[in-house]
């Protein structure tokens, strides 16, 4: 209550009747008599000022008495205690909580990774660029032999001895499943990953929504030519199937006796063709075959199938089995045309160095502008124990800078490093007429289980081997392109069911 609100309070009090004041005391008496002299009173004496009324006593509300300062200051070291102690513990647990923060973000780290084509000299120039970032991380990079690689990854991911971090072919997810670990969107989100890279890795790569590898470069089935030999036969280059048989005809050398001395294409055979099975992927996808269920479309297969043994059938044909590797004869300078994907170039060029050649895209069907792809991309392992390291490992191998980085070491060693597997680093290849073909195709890719050149000893390798008795069966022993589709479908769906289990 303020002052106003108790001053307020004491207010003129209501005198009780018949109560005498002065006042009333003081007023005359009426009365019915003529006035007579007054007699002679007795003195009286004043009157006395009667005292004022007493006020009622106010019942006051029960009001606690105030504390003692002795109780208050108890009181007040009671709960700055307590606030001190809450305070302290809420210090000692940020404390401990940023420590533990700094010790796993200071925990010495050792990430294994396994690669297969590029030598330490190379990947240590990218591995230190991370290392600087990351000091507590140590990556330790070791080149696999292919030739067992596979099982050898398997086996030791199995028994807990495996790398962290593994180089793995695009057609490989199947059988690796149970190895591989999903992506965290902290390291590629979906949307990244489709904006980042070409259309057959999302399809290779993207599984039930969940990401798990990042290429680190992309290859695509090329046609290499020869200059020389096109010139000297006054021809063009074919860029239609439909025109390819006569113009590999007219390529075509032959002897009195019908061999062929020189030949317009490596076609039609299996076992002395490198890359046949992505030749003849190429053609079946080109034709409208869905290269992961063959069968269903039997007849487009079958014709596919005839076409490429055609090449290598009757007295017309422009290839046999008697005839060197294809690169080899490519190399050679007794071939006319080879397909082939970017690091052949290597090979025939350390074969004959001055080979005049050119690359190309490869001939189309009705317009139809595909090719195959093949590539390799990099992997977590499930079953890895630094794996929040490992993703933020591959999370710096997937930036731009870091693939040009790669490129540039790459290119040190040789002519030019892989192709670049993002999409926004193709432009910068345009002037590379060596390896912008297999780039410029990129984006029209697909991938083939029957692809060659991966020595799996598993889905590849197996399929290749049906697609090879086919064709042999109507190359060699004059079968009917249909049987052979339809046997080569039967392995094609038992040999896929068996790993997609």
């Amino acid at each position: 209550m303020d002052e106003k609100t108790i001053f307020q309070g004491q207010n003129e009090i209501n005198v009780p009747p018949g109560q005498i004041t002065p006042q009333s005391a003081q007023k005359p008496i009426n009365t019915p008599f003529p006035p007579q002299p007054p007699p002679p009173l007795p003195q009286v004496p004043p009157p006395v000022q009667p005292p004022p009324p007493v006020q009622p006593p106010v019942e006051a509300p029960d009001i606690p008495p105030p504390p003692s300062r002795s109780l208050i200051s108890f009181k007040k070291l009671i709960f700055i205690f307590i606030g001190l102690v809450f305070v302290s513990l809420l210090a000692f647990g940020g404390f401990m909580l940023f420590q533990n923060f700094q010790g796993s973000k200071n925990e010495k780290v050792t990430l294994e990774y396994w690669g297969l084509w590029e030598d330490s000299k190379v990947m240590d120039s990218v591995i230190s660029d991370f290392q600087k970032s990351n000091p507590n991380i140590t990556v330790n990079y070791s080149k696999q032999d292919i030739n067992d690689y596979r099982q050898k990854l398997v086996q030791r991911i199995e028994n807990g001895t495996g790398p962290d971090i593994f180089r793995f072919h695009n057609t490989w997810p199947i059988m690796l499943s149970s190895y591989l670990l999903p992506l965290s969107t902290d390291t590629i989100s979906p949307d990244e990953f489709k904006k980042s890279f070409y259309p057959v890795a999302q399809t290779d790569l993207i599984k039930n929504g969940a990401i798990y590898g990042i290429p680190l470069e992309i290859d695509t089935l090329a046609l290499y030519v020869n200059s020389d030999l096109f010139k000297a036969a006054g021809i063009g280059i074919p860029d239609r199937w439909e025109d390819f048989a006569s113009i590999s005809a007219a390529l075509t050398v032959k002897d009195n006796d019908g061999k062929i001395k020189k030949a317009g294409v490596a076609l039609g055979t299996s076992n002395n063709i490198d890359h046949a099975s992505d030749i003849i992927s190429l053609l079946l996808i080109q034709n409208g075959v869905n290269l992961n269920k063959i069968s269903s479309n039997q007849e487009n297969l079958s014709q596919a199938l005839q076409y490429y043994a055609s090449f290598a059938t009757g007295n017309s044909n422009v290839w046999d089995k008697n005839q060197d590797s294809s690169l080899l004869a490519f190399s050679k300078g007794n071939l006319g045309m080879f397909f082939g994907y970017s690091y052949d170039y290597f090979s025939i060029k350390a074969l004959n160095p001055t080979l005049n050649f050119e690359i190309v895209q490869v001939p189309t069907l009705a317009g139809k502008r595909l090719t195959i792809g093949s590539y390799w991309v990099e992997g977590v392992s499930v079953k890895s124990k630094h794996q929040k390291e490992a993703l933020q490992f591959l999370k710096f191998l997937s930036q731009k800078e870091t693939e040009q980085k790669l490129f540039s070491e790459e290119s040190k060693t040789r002519l030019f490093g892989e192709p670049y597997a993002r999409v926004d680093l193709s432009e910068s290849l345009k002037e590379n007429k060596i390896i912008y073909p297999f780039v410029q195709q990129a984006p029209n890719s697909k991938s083939t289980y029957f692809s060659d050149a991966t020595f799996d000893q598993g889905i590849n390798d197996e399929l290749r081997n049906y697609l090879y008795r086919a064709i042999d069966s109507i190359v060699l022993n004059n079968g009917s392109s249909a049987t052979a589709a339809d046997t080569l479908s039967k392995g094609f769906d038992q040999t896929l069911s068996k790993y997609a289990k």
